[in-house]
């Protein structure tokens, strides 16, 4: 057995389903280990595929692609370079499996199935994979690697096999969505597993966007004695180099290496939503986005993290002024574009909105006013930010909060129009503290400006729909304040309500509020996708029938 092993972690984002393109990614990685003098190059859960799959693996053309690919990568270890431990969908005789494979010698040397198959949340790799049975594990050039798969080290069990049959580092291949204060969770778990085992650990985690689900990497290493030798970048594609000794006491230890600062709190949620966006555009192949700016704070924060993803030049902001439009709702969105270096259109809607006028004015004819006439503003605005993305190919960023979704102050066919929602996962109250530390910093990284990106009046002044004279949000809304601290009781984690009252609402707000959570959720269905931020984002994580007749007891 050797008495030194230089582990090579690489932090990678892949494209799920473009298995040609990750092929390349993890050839480069490889050559970058080479010229690091690595022996061994860990990469991410189903690094091969992408992460998550999904019901791409059903199909036997795309596992005959996945197979193919594995087997050129093994060809290329028969070069005597570093060894590869890589995840990819692999089939034994009549079952499938979210395996990792050790690629060595120009073969593959070992399989490893992943023996935890979440089945919550945003998983559902019970209804896709078989699971693989408790292993011990496996030899890499003399070395005994216990490799699990993401979920098998958030119980003990598959740990405890691996060290009970003699491994000697433990090896997770991850693919871990990012969700607010996840990277705790994470940590505390791997520091279990190490403290059970008296066994060091490796911790390589995916990084990137896809579709709803956005992954911030922070991969990292902790010896057997739990303290932290590695810490990857957050938020980008980063290859760490790990050196490691056989020790005089039969251990194997980790030498302390680089440890690149976390990132938490509003900065973290930040990146998230850049990230997210940033991969969904460019994966998906468009040439940018437009942003439909009413002059408040959901749309400018949406154009500033747009520019920050994308760069000025891939943004277009357009603004549809009506007859209920402010002055100032104008001015504050051109200023803001103008901070953020984009164009800003202005296309009004009066002609359509009288011509809408016009043709319902029989049908309408007896009838007081009310969210009908509204709503034909804000689908008028739908219609002419979706004729701009068929002429000019650009994507619509829909601009809508957490908290409205959540209540349904929202407008089907209007301003729900969009490919992606930037907010989707972000409560009202976020937003607000989002856009003042974004005005505050600027990190490297961000491809807008610094200083001052969404104007201070923006921030400071009643939030309005601006439908009809005077209004403001909280005309049907409690302050979002306490709108949001009932929902994240609702939502988050499903209290009753006279839980959320001893907190300090009133019981009529409450059922007001939870009431309209239950009855939006048809909206929400139609609506498009967004960065996962929360615990329980609605559609993956949070399902509610449509249709029910249930309200619960208090």
């Amino acid at each position: 057995m050797t008495d030194h092993l230089r582990i090579v972690l690489a932090q990678l984002n892949p494209v799920v389903g473009d298995i040609e393109r990750n092929v390349a990614m993890l050839r480069d990685a490889r050559a970058e280990a080479v010229l690091r003098g690595g022996d061994l190059l860990v990469a991410s859960e189903l690094s091969i595929t992408g992460y998550p799959p999904e019901d791409l693996v059903l199909r036997k053309a795309f596992i005959d692609k996945v197979e193919e690919a594995v087997l050129v990568l093994a060809a290329d270890t028969a070069d005597g370079g570093p060894g590869f431990l890589i995840g990819a969908p692999w089939r034994d005789e009549e079952k499938l499996h979210n395996s990792a494979l050790l690629l060595d010698e120009g073969k593959i040397t070992a399989r490893r199935y992943k023996h935890e198959l979440p089945n919550y949340g945003v998983f559902d790799e019970a209804r896709i994979f078989d699971a693989g049975p408790l292993a011990g594990p496996v030899s890499f050039r003399g070395v005994r690697l216990g490799v699990m798969l993401c979920e098998d080290m958030w119980v003990g069990d598959v740990s405890e096999t691996l060290a009970e049959s003699g491994a000697q580092i433990l090896i997770v291949l991850n693919g871990s969505p990012y969700e607010r204060d996840k990277e705790d969770v994470r940590l505390n778990l791997a520091v279990a597993r190490v403290t059970e085992t008296g066994l060091p650990l490796v911790y390589v985690n995916q990084v990137g966007g896809q579709d709803e689900l956005v992954f911030d990497g922070g991969s990292f290493i902790l010896d057997g004695d739990q303290t932290l030798r590695l810490q990857a970048a957050c938020w980008r594609v980063a290859i760490h180099v790990s050196d490691w000794s056989f020790s005089s006491d039969g251990r194997w230890c980790c030498a302390d290496a680089e440890r690149v600062p976390d990132i938490t709190g509003l900065e973290a949620i930040y990146w998230a939503m850049i990230v997210g966006l940033r991969d969904y555009v460019d994966k998906n192949g468009f040439p940018g986005v437009i942003v439909g700016m009413s002059g408040g704070i959901d749309s400018a924060l949406s154009a500033a993290i747009a520019v920050d993803a994308l760069g000025p030049d891939r943004v277009r902001c357009v603004r549809m002024p009506s007859r209920y439009s402010s002055d100032h709702s104008l001015e504050d969105a051109k200023a803001c574009a103008d901070l953020l270096g984009t164009v800003c259109d202005t296309i009004p809607i009066e002609e359509a909105h009288q011509a809408f006028e016009s043709m319902l004015a029989g049908p309408f004819s007896g009838q007081d006013s009310n969210e009908a006439e509204e709503n034909i503003q804000a689908r008028v605005r739908g219609v002419i930010l979706m004729a701009l993305s068929n002429k000019w190919g650009h994507m619509v960023l829909t601009t809508g909060n957490k908290s409205e979704m959540s209540v349904g102050y929202a407008t089907l066919y209007g301003d729900m129009c969009g490919g992606f929602s930037v907010l989707k996962d972000v409560y009202k109250t976020a937003v607000y503290q989002l856009a003042t530390w974004r005005n505050q910093s600027r990190v490297d990284g961000f491809k807008g400006p610094s200083g001052l990106v969404i104007p201070l009046n923006i921030i400071t002044k009643a939030p309005s729909a601006e439908l009809r004279p005077d209004q403001t949000d909280q005309d049907s809304l409690p302050p979002y304040d306490q709108l949001d601290d009932i929902l994240e009781g609702l939502v988050e984690n499903e209290l009753g309500v006279q839980e959320i009252c001893a907190r300090g609402h009133d019981v009529d707000v409450v059922r007001q509020i939870r009431r309209l959570l239950y009855i939006a959720e048809y909206k929400r269905r139609q609506g498009p996708p967004g960065v996962k931020v929360t615990l329980r984002a609605f559609g993956r994580d949070r399902r509610y029938p449509i249709t029910n007749g249930f309200l619960s007891a208090e």
